[in-house]
């Protein structure tokens, strides 16, 4: 072939892979809107009740630590509130998502409240996170110390990629060094009274887990004008109760690892409970093959979440795990927020993460992972309660779905990686 005929054969296929590319992104574009304007007629013509179950907070103790977990907004934001008001010297308040509306202005008040009597506090938000919320509330009087997660940082220039683009994702507040709490709930009137979610509060030598986590991310983003924190050890080592931290700036993604390890091991059965789920090639390979091997794996995600075209990019994955063996249960009247799992009975999680990109491999995030026959048999508990609120999705009612339900499935998982 000669040297023209070659470039004119190029160009062609050149102009041709250019053209798909631009009608995939249209049809992709497209696709988006339409999933969106759907759901937005589906929330007007349909709104959520908003009833769901949750139980009073249980406490177990874990090796000389006290672990509670709450199920309920309202339960948890009022032992925050009691924790802040009880402080002596110092508090550490970490949120993602925190309103500016009656509950966040209770926390703004206890926070101030706490610093006029002396005690020493440290606030991060995510400025991404929080561009709908007036720059005011956040505020603060001196001297308070405030880190606002920038919207944008050098590193993005620098060094362009997942590792500079992550957030802020976490919600930790630690008290005095004594007390912590870690888990999904943001701040705000919705998530006490709307979504089911998970948090734990800690109290005793396993609250370090938490003091450390939040020392480290402020020392490394605190700037030149912000105090450093110190940087203790911990005067006790009980392997029973750890954090997993991300930290995408140094490649550090411990909680996808915690994930892997559990479902590894897993013999019996493996229970999650997502508000977003797309897992990986490795994670969806690590459950089902706990599925072929005997283990009843069960994944509860929202029927509809707040974030729609997550749900429907997380549906291109259903096929695989229902065909495998894993059932799926959507949660059904309300938005089941929590990032939990418990496994043979033994292990459990609660976090910040969600299995995801985004979480596992892009933001900011920590879990607690605990070794615990009690802890993990209140998570039992609360899953099968959870169970009372889903419908399970069988293979035949996703096998008999409609075909452009497939198409869009098909349109939109291109975009898993930015989810």
């Amino acid at each position: 072939m000669s040297g023209g005929r070659l470039r004119r054969r190029l160009h062609t296929v050149a102009r041709a892979a250019g053209w798909y590319a631009a009608v995939t992104s249209t049809a992709q574009v497209a696709a988006v809107v339409g999933v969106v304007a759907v759901d937005e007629i589906r929330k007007r013509r349909n709104p959520p009740p908003g009833g769901y179950a949750s139980q009073p907070p249980v406490a177990v103790d874990v090796g000389g630590s006290g672990i509670t977990t709450y199920t309920s907004g309202r339960d948890l934001y009022e032992a925050m509130l009691s924790a802040i008001e009880g402080a002596q010297h110092t508090i550490y308040f970490e949120s993602y998502i925190w309103k500016a509306d009656d509950v966040g202005q209770r926390f703004k008040d206890a926070l101030v409240a706490a610093s006029q009597r002396g005690v020493a506090v440290y606030v991060v938000y995510d400025a991404f996170a929080n561009l709908v919320v007036p720059p005011s509330f956040y505020r603060l009087p001196a001297p308070i110390h405030v880190l606002r997660f920038p919207v944008l940082r050098s590193a993005m220039i620098t060094r362009p990629g997942i590792r500079s683009l992550g957030r802020d994702h976490r919600k930790i507040l630690v008290v005095d060094s004594a007390t912590g709490f870690v888990g999904g709930y943001n701040i705000g009137r919705l998530y006490a009274d709307h979504w089911r979610d998970t948090h734990l509060r800690v109290q005793g030598p396993a609250v370090w887990e938490l003091d450390n986590a939040f020392c480290d991310f402020w020392n490394q983003y605190r700037g030149r004008h912000l105090p450093a924190l110190p940087d203790r050890g911990a005067a006790s080592w009980d392997a029973r109760t750890e954090a997993a931290s991300n930290a995408p700036s140094r490649l550090l993604f411990p909680v996808r690892g915690i994930y892997l390890k559990a479902i590894d091991r897993a013999s019996e059965r493996v229970y999650i409970t997502q508000a977003y789920f797309i897992p990986d090639e490795e994670i969806l390979a690590s459950l089902l093959a706990a599925a072929r091997r005997g283990v009843d794996v069960r994944v509860i995600v929202p029927e509809y979440s707040n974030h729609v075209v997550a749900d429907w990019v997380a549906r291109g994955y259903f096929g695989r795990l229902l065909a495998g063996g894993v059932s799926i249960w959507l949660y059904r009247n309300a938005m089941v927020h929590a990032k939990t799992a418990t496994v043979d009975g033994r292990w459990s999680t609660v976090g910040t993460a969600n299995i995801d990109r985004l979480s596992l491999t892009g933001n900011y995030e920590v879990n607690l992972e605990v070794y615990s026959d009690e802890q993990a048999a209140e998570m039992e508990r609360i899953f099968e309660m959870d169970l009372g609120n889903c419908r399970r999705l069988t293979y035949e009612e996703w096998a008999r779905r409609h075909h452009l339900a497939r198409v869009v499935e098909r349109l939109l998982k291109p975009l898993q990686p930015l989810l």
